[in-house]
């Protein structure tokens, strides 16, 4: 990211609050629990022009649902008024493993 790039970041943890609570709405279809609950998400940033970032990974990477999991968060966040845009990118590292979901995923998927 550019310095001015970072200078044109939102920052304000409501707004992101309202993002992460939208990108809970999407669920992982193969496994039922929403990508927030399962670690998928990595890093979100909301830029002052309207540009909503969100970076993403999959549980494999050849899950078949990439694409169903993108149209839904795109789905998710465009009907909030500060969005303009939404860029959803697929980040393969660091590797998602189990230790990334949050308790409620683990308890749903009986993973101790």
């Amino acid at each position: 990211m550019s310095e001015n790039q970072s200078k044109n970041i939102v920052e304000n943890e409501g707004m992101h609050a309202k993002i992460m609570e939208r990108l809970e709405t999407v669920i992982d279809p193969e496994l039922g629990i929403d990508i927030v609950n399962l670690g998928l998400v990595y890093e979100v940033q909301l830029y002052k022009d309207g540009l909503c970032e969100v970076q993403v990974t999959l549980t494999t990477m050849g899950c078949p649902f990439g694409q169903v999991i993108e149209e839904e968060i795109i789905r998710a966040l465009s009907s909030l008024p500060e969005i303009q845009e939404i860029n959803v990118k697929f980040i393969w590292y660091p590797a998602w493993d189990p230790s990334r979901m949050s308790r409620y995923a683990k308890i749903a998927l009986g993973i101790k």
